[in-house]
């Protein structure tokens, strides 16, 4: 089995990218946490190419990464506090989780078989790019499941080697904190995990707008990076 190609995060290398995806295939990409690997929705079996090629279990759900906020309500119910949410802090390291559209409809294995799926819109050119391009895009950390992030293409490579298509390479990654993730499918939003946003920042834009939250209370998820 041959290695996946390595091709520079420019111009050039984000379009061989989009043609990967649509033609079915694994991308490596840098995001403005981690490393993440990514499949075109569109493409048939791509999420389970996806979850295949870093050994995720079958439970855990998948985000999606987005161009824009404009893309969220073509997927999500984007109800008040996610839209204050989304316009006050995308791009960046928010994920907010949000009731799926009952008229749209998201492989199973996407959202591990609940009506619910995960936002964001990164703080990074490359992934905005190709969702800009492809729409909104399943995205996870690019490693094997219970392996730390890779934190460079090289790495990339030697974790996920031939279940990927090919590597975009931005550079060594930022290394910072995963995504806050905030649910809003309630009345009340809450911190499901604490990573890079701060929970006070959140709690006090939806203060502003008087906006009803539980943002004191973190929990946990796994929703990818």
């Amino acid at each position: 089995m041959s290695r996946p190609p390595v091709l520079r995060d420019d111009r050039r290398g984000r379009s061989a990218a989009v043609d990967v995806l649509r033609a079915g295939g694994i991308v490596a990409l840098p995001t403005d946490t981690v490393y993440g690997i990514a499949c075109d929705l569109a493409a048939p079996g791509g999420v389970e190419r996806l979850f295949a090629a870093k050994s995720r279990p079958a439970e855990r759900a998948i985000m999606l990464l987005l161009a824009d906020p404009a893309q969220a309500p073509g997927i999500g119910v984007v109800g008040d506090a996610a839209r204050l949410l989304a316009e006050a802090f995308w791009p960046g390291a928010l994920t907010l989780v949000v009731p799926t559209r009952p008229d749209v409809r998201l492989p199973a294995a996407l959202t591990a078989g609940v009506p619910t799926i995960g936002l964001r819109a990164p703080d990074h050119a490359c992934p905005r790019t190709l969702a800009a391009a492809l729409g909104p895009m399943p995205t996870t950390s690019a490693n094997v499941s219970g392996q730390p992030p890779a934190r460079d293409a090289a790495e990339i490579v030697d974790q996920l080697d031939d279940s990927i298509d090919l590597v975009l390479d931005g550079g060594p990654a930022r290394d910072g904190p995963a995504s806050t993730v905030v649910d809003c499918t309630t009345d009340r939003p809450r911190i499901l995990r604490v990573g890079a946003l701060e929970p006070e920042r959140l709690a006090a834009a939806l203060d502003r707008a008087a906006i009803d939250h539980d943002l004191g209370r973190a929990g946990a998820a796994d929703v990818g990076r």
